[in-house]
């Protein structure tokens, strides 16, 4: 499985989506492990197994065991925070804001990778599961970590392009059924 492999099994009506694979998988604001990290920790969010398949394969060969490692886990933590704290946000209630959250966080205070780097994939995990709250959290950490607006916005251009593939492919799966 590889990159080539998911760009050809993109349906024609979603040619935009193959046209940007590459082009999201480049950047001159982000180095590889934020790019492959932020791709490997989008598709594992987005929960395509094709998608997540064809980005695994390249991101296992891009990163090192512990940037690999790091990324899968901003995917999982995320999913769990970005429900916590999205409800938190949007119940309107500010009480819930106010009482702790007593889930285990431990990762994000160790990751294992440059602190940017896993708040990146962090934020790029909280673009797709739509958390306001950790979006803007996140953001605010990985600017002041150095990352450009062009940086956070190539990462967000990632994750957008992944999602999109995978609700393509599931929905050419359900159609098929």
């Amino acid at each position: 499985m590889s990159i080539s492999d998911l760009k050809s099994a993109v349906p024609d009506y979603a040619k935009d989506l193959k046209l940007n694979i590459t082009n999201v998988l480049t950047s001159t604001s982000l180095n590889d492990q934020q790019i492959w990290g932020t791709a490997l920790a989008s598709a594992l969010s987005s929960r395509n197994a094709f998608v997540i398949k064809a980005i695994n394969a390249e991101a296992k060969e891009k990163l090192s065991a512990e940037a690999y490692s790091a990324a899968k886990s901003a995917a999982s933590i995320m999913g769990m925070n970005n429900i916590y704290y999205r409800f938190a946000h949007l119940s309107g209630n500010e009480d819930y804001l106010k009482l702790p959250a007593r889930l285990r966080m431990n990762i994000i205070g160790r990751p294992g990778v440059d602190k940017v780097d896993f708040e990146l994939w962090s934020l790029a995990v909280s673009a797709i599961n739509g958390c306001g709250m950790c979006i803007e959290s996140h953001e605010k950490q990985v600017a002041a970590g150095g990352i450009s607006k062009e940086g956070i916005q190539d990462a967000i251009r990632i994750a957008s392009v992944m999602h999109a593939l995978a609700a393509t492919f599931d929905g050419e799966d359900a159609l098929a059924e």
